[in-house]
């Protein structure tokens, strides 16, 4: 497990985690919600793990990345002007836009008929830090935790204890926030909320 804060974190420990997810690892890492499970999005066969570990059916399940700004959503996903002016109001924070993906994700994200993907952009500064030095989106997928004490998607400790032997590195970065995010459909011209979670749509 490896430990870092809000700021000031040492470059050489930013960049352990970074080598780890270029080099088609899997990690865990602090979201403004809960942890979540994390690779390099353009690693095919690494997002093909976190699929086996949350056993995920492409067919029926929409992959989420988490991208660092509004210019680098717009190289994966298709946004049209009023789209691109609500998630400019509302991100970052904790929200999931499901739009449709470009041509620059991997094949695994185009299963699905419409090529959905969730674009994440959590204001939280350690994830922050780390999508903006990998220089391409982290894939994002929430713990499997359905059926267990919530405090093992927001634990460092618990999490590493149960899922450290899953995935390559465990970030501690303090405790997690129980909650999940407000997932908005923005497929056709209205965006419809499928989920409230903690983001209040502005």
């Amino acid at each position: 497990m490896l430990r870092l804060y809000s700021s000031h974190n040492d470059i050489s420990r930013l960049q352990q985690i970074i080598d780890v997810l270029n080099d088609g690892g899997v990690i865990i890492y602090p979201t403004d919600t809960t942890y979540a499970l994390g690779c390099n999005a353009l690693k095919e066969r690494a997002v093909e793990r976190i699929c086996r570990i949350r056993n995920i059916d492409l067919r029926s399940h929409p992959l989420s990345i988490i991208c660092y700004d509004m210019g680098n959503i717009s190289e994966y996903a298709h946004i049209s002007t009023p789209v691109f002016k609500l998630m400019k109001r509302n991100l970052p924070g904790p929200f999931t836009f499901i739009l449709s993906g470009t041509n620059r994700l991997p094949k695994i994200f185009r299963v699905r008929r419409q090529k959905e993907v969730g674009i994440r952009m959590p204001d939280n500064p350690i994830t922050n830090q780390l999508v903006e030095m990998l220089g391409v989106p982290l894939l994002t997928a929430s713990l499997p935790v359905e059926d267990m004490d919530r405090e093992y998607a927001t634990n460092p400790e618990l999490i590493e204890e149960h899922f450290g032997s899953d995935v390559d590195l465990v970030i501690d970065g303090g405790e997690g926030i129980d909650g999940e995010s407000t997932i908005v459909d923005c497929l056709d011209e209205d965006p419809k909320i499928l989920r409230q979670g903690l983001g209040l749509l502005k």
